[in-house]
């Protein structure tokens, strides 16, 4: 959704928070650049230039706001526009594919050249890919250094940055001071977890997203309690502990983390943000579904429905391979029993088994039909093999095609792994039998067909009209 220069007035003018991290203000005069929601005396109109991202803002001179911390607001949709290959791209840098390598070769593993992914970075972000990665890490630094009480050698460690000098530097650079002057007595929990505060745009339904996340949990791996998400996590062979909740005072989820290293923290929350569907705009998602009449209703009832994402991708797969044709519950008993009997017990925690762990299993030695055990474990020797890519920036269709064909693995069981692994905001399981049921019950569609053809009008939004009817089965069904 583009936003024109009127709308950004009227936004900056009534501190509409529907628009933070939408867009950011620079004003002339100060040589700062503001989210619109910033609580500072408003400018005037002709003293202020709008940008599409805080990197084209940085890139262009201006320097963070210290009250109202551009860092702090929701991230960026991940689907940017309409560019695959921004979101691909933005996926990529996010995982830190530009900390130790060049443009170029990030163009090539998206199969374009370098030019034309600059190009269309300016078109959709305005800045470049450099100065996008350059800002991540900026303000994944920024963020430590005012929410917890980490030495700036781990900051800058857990940012991405090679050294504490650069570190230093792009921090004089960018906001005139050097890091340790922007700490503001900050204080660790009393109980030694590090806590991070992950914003979101509101609304969010978090009792939606934590149940199914719940119902789902495989035992001694993972587990919601009290309305606390629970996660163990292997760092270097160390066992880490991950709690996610959600914030009563704002619009953010809260982590408390556990670990016995610092250094991999940028790319768990980005794993975080993105279990828990963080960077979705609601405004941009309603726009579209609120068309359909029976789907506006179901908006208005369930406000802030998000499409949860996975922590791990190859275990998601097996999830889904596991429950073809039994029920949500017995699919979580069985993933249960794939953890105890082939993951690893660090600490007493259970991990659950990799894809090499996997790959040379016995069929026979997992409880359930066979069929279903062997593609599993041809799922697993093709992941290790490199022949099935599932990291999340991969082309949903070719990682269609490549699930596909592996034997056992039909179109229902692929599209929910492009759903929940690549969140993929289109995908749409047309066959899948809760969502023809539903169907039936609200539009009188009587075919899979038919339900696909309504669809059209969803895009690219049909995974978020989805989950809608998935909760409005439920509540029909009781």
């Amino acid at each position: 959704m583009e936003i024109d220069l009127t709308t950004c007035e009227q936004a900056r003018q009534t501190r509409d928070p529907r628009f933070d991290g939408r867009f950011f203000v620079g004003v002339k005069t100060t040589g700062i650049f503001c989210r619109p929601i910033c609580p500072v005396r408003l400018p005037k109109a002709e003293n202020v230039i709008f940008f599409k991202s805080a990197a084209a803002a940085i890139e262009d001179g201006y320097r963070p706001c210290l009250r109202c911390r551009p860092e702090s607001a929701p991230g960026t949709p991940a689907w940017c526009g309409s560019s695959t290959s921004v979101t691909r791209a933005l996926r990529l840098i996010h995982e830190g594919a530009l900390d130790q390598s060049s443009i170029s070769t990030l163009a090539d593993r998206l199969g374009i050249t370098s030019r034309h992914l600059s190009r269309l970075f300016q078109q959709h972000l305005g800045a470049s890919p450099i100065a996008i990665a350059q800002t991540r890490r900026l303000q994944f630094a920024k963020k430590l250094i005012n929410e917890t009480s980490l030495p700036m050698t781990e900051v800058a460690m857990a940012a991405g940055y090679g050294s504490i000098r650069r570190f230093n530097d792009h921090f004089r650079k960018v906001y005139d001071r050097p890091p340790s002057a922007l700490r503001a007595g900050t204080r660790q929990a009393s109980d030694g977890l590090l806590s991070i505060r992950l914003p979101y745009r509101a609304p969010y339904c978090w009792d939606s997203i934590s149940a199914f996340l719940a119902k789902r949990a495989v035992p001694g791996v993972e587990w919601v309690s009290d309305g606390r998400w629970h996660r163990h996590v292997e760092l270097d062979g160390q066992v880490g502990h991950i709690e996610v909740s959600h914030s009563e005072s704002e619009p953010a989820l809260q982590c408390r983390l556990d670990l016995p290293s610092t250094a991999p923290l940028y790319t768990l929350v980005e794993r975080i943000r993105n279990l828990f569907d963080l960077n979705a705009d609601p405004l941009e998602i309603n726009g579209t579904l609120s068309h359909d009449k029976t789907l506006d209703k179901l908006l208005s009832e369930n406000p802030g429905i998000r499409v949860p994402g996975s922590w791990d991708s190859f275990e998601l797969a097996v999830r889904a391979i596991v429950g073809q044709q039994i029920s949500v519950s017995g699919a979580t008993t069985v993933m249960g029993r794939i953890a105890e009997r082939f993951g690893t017990t660090v600490n007493g925690a259970t991990l659950f088994p990799s894809p090499e762990r996997l790959m040379r299993a016995d069929p026979t030695d997992f409880p359930m039909p066979q069929a279903r055990a062997r593609a599993i474990v041809d799922l697993a020797r093709a992941v290790a093999g490199g022949v099935v890519n599932l990291d999340r920036w991969v082309e949903p269709d070719a990682l269609r095609q490549a699930l596909v064909a592996i034997r056992g693995i039909g179109e229902w069981t692929a599209g929910y792994i492009a759903l929940r692994v690549l969140s993929d905001p289109d995908a749409f399981l047309h066959s899948d039998l809760v969502l023809l049921k539903v169907a039936r019950q609200l539009y009188g569609d009587q075919s899979a067909a038919a339900l696909l053809e309504r669809s059209a009008n969803w895009r690219p939004w049909r995974a978020y009209a989805g989950m809608y009817l998935w909760r409005a089965a439920a509540q029909l069904n009781g």
